[in-house]
């Protein structure tokens, strides 16, 4: 097993390792239990850690996390008006999926 990254909390841990595995990676969250530690240990040894398996696997991993950390953001207009911000691919409003560019 091999550290790829830290986290900056749980909830991005967690979204970061099922991309991985949706990617074919093999990874899991480390350390997701001890933000309870924070104060008693120093907060930066209490983040969340993302480690990967497979050491073969963990250039594919830091493309694929670069990937995510670098997704861009759009903004464009649904049909029913609405202005959708960010990387959402689908409307908020009415469900509508963003036009192909």
């Amino acid at each position: 097993m091999r550290r790829l990254a830290q986290a900056p909390n749980l909830a991005i841990a967690t979204l970061w390792v099922h991309a991985l595995r949706e990617d074919g990676i093999a990874a899991s969250v480390q350390r997701e239990f001890l933000g309870a530690a924070a104060g008693q240990l120093p907060p930066d040894q209490c983040l969340p850690e993302i480690w990967i398996e497979d050491d073969a696997q963990f250039g594919l991993a830091q493309a694929a996390l670069r990937d995510l950390q670098q997704r861009p953001q759009r903004r464009w207009h649904c049909g029913c008006g609405e202005l959708v911000e960010g990387g959402f691919e689908q409307c908020w409003q009415c469900g509508a999926m963003m036009p192909a560019a």
